[in-house]
């Protein structure tokens, strides 16, 4: 109503009316629908917009193995008195929109000008837990286009987690999604400006022109330049090979060699650190209290503190020592002295003296885990197989069923050829084909006649842990631990269960490797003497199976193999790139679980050599398995077709 205009002139250009030296009055107005058919812009109009982020995690996995981020966590009460000041100032967070469709002379995209954060939004109802929303407005005009990315400035002293950003009434589009999900440290740790996206998705020749300059930009940054040792906040993904496993400067028995830079010991790519060389061994990176990975590659708030829950109940490094003394008191020392203490762990914990708990951590959320009256440490809930019968494990059947229900499914392979044969070299280790006979398979065979007419029908299996073990066994028997290289040949039941039929357990040659092996074949028995040996050969063929899983299929196929991946997509794939969108949920984790396990799982008398069958071998028994290793094998169907 009342309507008063008077337009010099009226223009489009790209979807918007733009008016030159123009008034208009309105008077006595009627909002008629609430979704306008269009905008009129004109300079000094605002947009609004809602920022989430996350405080600092005090749950955070790296600043608890550190001791020196411990005390930097202590200073950061000191430090959030300064940030409120700065807060209060108006000054705390600074951003900046960015044209998608308006480009400079230069060709990037316009800047908008400088918008801080405002007041906080407490009522949000997306807010998830220990988020925090505040309001901003930018200043717009017709001339700036539609924004598609935005820069932003920490000016706080301590970092924080950028959720999102959401602009909303955006002239002839509505609202506009940022997803951003990255620390953002204080803006002078950084060479260049963060920058983030809005939530579309281009492939490299569909992306906006103005937006161009950006994009590059982003991926510049996240290569880095190769050089310099990295630091806490960095963002750079950059390849090295594992060298940092081992500490020689500690003494000849902590060096390992390194994987990755040879033929004889091909390994994955790992995350680049720039730490210092060691002063024993130049090739050798040095080791500190904390491993680099790019900082969005921490774990997130519920990760951590589940890792810090289970991961530190089996395998916290800090407590072994303090514990050793204690055990080698209750017990034979590095061995159980019965079942009935391997049934403790499940049933009633380790009771440990008081003065052992009070020296192991003084932080509160170790409490549970270690209790101070030293009763139930380190409790575990009893596997299912033996909630049922404690016996249960004991059975073939149990056996069978291991085998492709357990910790290692992914090796047994349909027999083919017997005897089984061995791939090494026979010039070196001499001749390792198997002695298990027809004689000691053909009775066990069920409505089958022969064992070649078992092999043609797919009823014969093997699990085979021999040409992995064999030319590490006599140095693995030099030590306080005892090993067999093992076969394991299994049978297809009609009911659809696999029963093993025969295990040979092989020894090197006492005159030397090129005589090859002393292989003794063991065969089912369910009473005396023989019924006890048959249990002993089972259970030297789950401890192998047992820590092939664990070194080669969860943590090299699983972990160590993704890492390039990891690293690649953040170096060649922009986070607007469609590909880039499908793998990175995947890779969630990867990098910080990668790093710590190279800080105190596969390291140098770490929890996996203390613990585990292949000890100080392990990690290089690993890179022999890796050598075999095919991307396209491991994808299914390829993978059941090859076995």
């Amino acid at each position: 109503k009342k309507t008063h205009t008077n337009f010099s002139s009226i223009n489009t250009h790209q979807g918007y009316l733009t008016f030159s030296q123009a008034s208009i009055h309105f008077n006595n107005c009627v909002l008629l629908d609430q979704k306008p058919k269009m905008s009129f812009l004109f300079g000094g109009d605002k947009i609004k917009g809602t920022l989430v982020l996350m405080q600092k995690n005090v749950l955070d996995i790296n600043s608890l193995t550190d001791p020196a981020k411990l005390i930097d966590g202590a200073l950061d009460g000191f430090g959030s008195i300064l940030d409120t000041l700065t807060s209060f100032l108006g000054a705390s967070v600074c951003l900046q929109l960015i044209s998608s469709t308006k480009p400079l002379l230069s060709g990037e995209g316009k800047v908008g000008k400088e918008a801080y954060l405002k007041e906080a939004i407490n009522n949000l109802p997306t807010l998830g837990d220990k988020q925090t929303a505040f309001s901003i407005e930018f200043e717009y005009d017709s001339n700036f286009g539609i924004p598609g990315a935005f820069k932003i400035k920490n000016y706080m002293s301590t970092e924080f987690y950028l959720v999102s950003l959401t602009l909303d009434d955006i002239p002839n589009l509505g609202t506009i999604h940022f997803v951003c999900n990255s620390w953002v440290y204080n803006a002078k740790k950084y060479q260049t400006d963060r920058i983030f996206f809005a939530n579309n998705t281009f492939v490299t020749s569909e992306t906006p022109s103005p937006l161009v300059y950006y994009r590059q930009l982003e991926l510049k940054t996240l290569r880095g330049n190769g050089t310099g040792e990295r630091q806490e906040w960095d963002r750079i993904y950059d390849y090295d090979v594992y060298n940092d496993l081992g500490e020689p400067d500690k003494g000849q028995s902590y060096a390992r060699p390194i994987l990755g830079r040879s033929s004889d010991h091909p390994y994955p790519r790992r995350g680049r650190t720039g730490r210092k060389p060691t002063a024993t061994d130049p090739n050798s990176e040095s080791r500190g209290n904390s491993v680099y990975i790019p900082r969005d590659e921490a774990f997130g708030h519920l990760k951590s503190s589940d890792f810090l829950v289970y991961g530190l109940k089996s395998v916290s490094q800090d407590v072994i020592p303090l514990l050793q003394s204690a055990f080698d008191i209750n017990f034979t020392p590095t061995e159980f002295d019965s079942f009935d203490d391997v049934f403790d762990l499940y049933e009633g914990g380790i009771k440990l003296p008081t003065d052992i708990i009070s020296q192991i951590s003084p932080l509160p959320v170790l409490s549970e885990i270690f209790r101070t009256d030293g009763e139930e440490f380190l409790k575990f809930p009893p596997p299912k197989v033996i909630q049922v019968s404690k016996s249960a494990w004991m059975t073939d059947e149990e056996f069978g069923r291991e085998i492709v229900a357990g910790v290692n499914p992914g090796l047994i392979r349909a027999l083919q050829d017997f005897p089984p044969k061995s791939k090494l070299d026979s010039a070196i280790y001499g001749d390792h084909t198997s002695t298990i006979t027809k004689e000691q398979i053909e009775p066990n065979l069920e409505g089958f006649i022969t064992l070649d007419e078992a092999i043609q029908n797919k009823k014969l299996f093997l699990l085979e842990h021999h040409d992995t073990i064999i030319p590490y066994l006599r140095l693995i028997n030099s030590t306080s631990t005892k090993a067999y290289a093992s076969r394991t040949i299994l049978f297809l039941k009609n009911d659809g269960t696999l029963k093993p039929l025969a295990i040979e357990l092989s020894l090197p040659h006492p005159q030397g490797d090129q005589f090859g092996v002393v292989s003794n074949v063991y065969l089912p028995a369910i009473e005396g003497v023989e019924a006890t040996i048959w249990l002993l050969a089972k259970a030297y063929v789950i401890v192998n199976d047992s820590c092939f899983h664990q070194l080669v299929s969860h943590w090299l196929n699983t972990h160590a193999v993704v890492e390039p991946f990891v690293i690649a997509t953040n170096r060649q794939l922009s986070v607007l790139h469609p590909i880039y969108k499908l793998l990175h949920p995947h890779y969630r984790d990867t990098m910080n679980i990668n790093a710590l396990a190279r800080q105190s799982l596969v390291n140098a008398d770490g929890i996996i050599e203390k613990t585990f069958l292949w000890g100080g071998y392990a990690m290089e028994i690993s890179s022999k398995v890796y050598k075999d290793w095919v991307f396209t094998d491991q994808a299914l169907p390829a993978d059941l077709i090859k076995r």
